[in-house]
């Protein structure tokens, strides 16, 4: 699973004109299901997200959580994250989990994300979203948890 973390002052997600989800200061993180991911590679993922230092301490060094910082979350899926743009001018997805596990996989770690950060919320997958931020720094961060690796080292399917 990849997720692009991004400390945002204030982040939003509109679907078809009306606004679905909104945070104030935190993260904003767009997450991406490989193929071979499972359950285990989301709640990796969730605990990198919401551990990764980002937030200035008193000294300001990037050495607090979002946790720490009592900031907010919001997930959103965004299956391009997996794209690969190795060859050519059009990217590929053969990478890319199947839409029903990759749905089923967000759902996860969403419920879970709020379950650590009662606050947090999540785009709609499959949704043509309309994502709003204000990056603060600007602050991005690609973390990836590999999928699974099957008997001869190659990602199971």
């Amino acid at each position: 699973m990849i997720g692009l973390l991004q400390r945002v002052e204030a982040a939003s997600v509109d679907v078809e004109g009306g606004e679905i989800a909104r945070i104030g200061a935190g993260l904003l993180v767009l997450v991406g299901v490989e193929r071979g991911d499972d359950e285990a590679n989301a709640d990796r993922l969730l605990e990198r997200l919401v551990n990764y230092r980002v937030f200035a301490d008193s000294q300001g060094r990037m050495n607090l959580s979002v946790i720490d910082a009592g900031g907010a979350l919001l997930l959103v899926p965004q299956f391009t994250l997996v794209a690969d743009t190795g060859k050519g001018l059009r990217p590929g997805f053969s990478l890319a989990a199947a839409p029903a596990d990759a749905e089923r996989l967000f759902g996860f770690m969403a419920k879970r994300a709020e379950k650590r950060l009662p606050g947090a919320r999540s785009g709609r997958f499959g949704a043509h979203m309309r994502v709003s931020l204000i990056n603060d720094g600007p602050v991005t961060f690609w973390i990836r948890v590999p999928p699974h690796e099957g008997p001869q080292g190659i990602g199971v399917s």
